[in-house]
């Protein structure tokens, strides 16, 4: 299993709307392809900031299914209500240690 945790800079002042449009019209396409591990609003360090932590198989599994939600025409057709509210985009993977209890 590997775990992509995805960031997400939002305009200062609009996570909310970002948050309510995502999870309105764009979480029930993009869960279709991606396990959703949780997506938190950060509270110190960097402001305006959304994570997603996304699970997959592991990298093929994940490359695959991103491809498909590529090619989704919802998707597609969603991505651009979103664009507007981002900042900067940031995409980092985690492989869990042997002892962690995700896995």
């Amino acid at each position: 299993m590997i775990y992509e945790q995805r960031t997400y800079r939002i305009t200062p002042g609009k996570a909310p709307e970002f948050l309510k449009l995502y999870e309105a019209e764009g979480l029930h396409i993009i869960t279709r392809y991606a396990k959703l591990a949780g997506c938190w609003v950060s509270d110190s360090g960097v402001l305006n900031a959304v994570t997603f932590i996304w699970a997959y198989e592991d990298y093929g599994h994940r490359s695959a299914q991103r491809a498909k939600l590529g090619a989704d025409l919802e998707w597609q057709n969603f991505v651009p209500k979103i664009l507007s509210y981002l900042v900067h985009q940031e995409s980092i993977f985690l492989q869990p240690a042997a002892f962690s209890p995700l896995d």
